[in-house]
């Protein structure tokens, strides 16, 4: 039954989950924009999409009983700090305009996930009602 979910609904859970993080991040970023050696960080969105839905490159499968199986990847996405292109002098790598508009387009790249998964569950309730 979870696979015939994970199916209907594809990739979008994933996406929310690493989205919200994202968003988490550049948000704690934009709170610390005048604080003194805070330096900002991001999460690599197609990284941890892909380690989130398990894609790898060079992915193991095992194709005997008696194989081993590879470890799982951590669910939560690497963070990396970002290079300033003006830091500031009391070292605080924080971009004011540059955090607002990555918040803004991880902002709409959430909503669109959400207006897809509501999409695809209306779609499921329709099929069982048998509309």
């Amino acid at each position: 039954m979870n696979k015939l979910i994970d199916a209907a609904l594809g990739i979008h859970p994933q996406a929310l989950a690493v989205g919200a993080r994202r968003l988490e991040v550049l948000a704690a970023n934009l709170a610390n924009a005048d604080t003194p050696g805070f330096k900002a960080r991001d999460v690599d969105f197609r990284a941890a999409l892909a380690t989130a839905t398990g894609e790898r490159a060079g992915r193991l499968e095992a194709t005997h009983p008696k194989h081993l199986t590879a470890p799982r990847a951590s669910a939560a996405p690497e963070l990396r700090y970002r290079i300033p292109n003006e830091p500031s002098l009391d070292g605080n790598t924080v971009e004011g305009p540059l955090e607002q508009a990555a918040f803004a387009e991880a902002a709409v790249r959430y909503q669109a996930s959400l207006d897809f998964l509501a999409q695809r569950i209306e779609g499921l309730r329709k099929a069982l009602r048998g509309e």
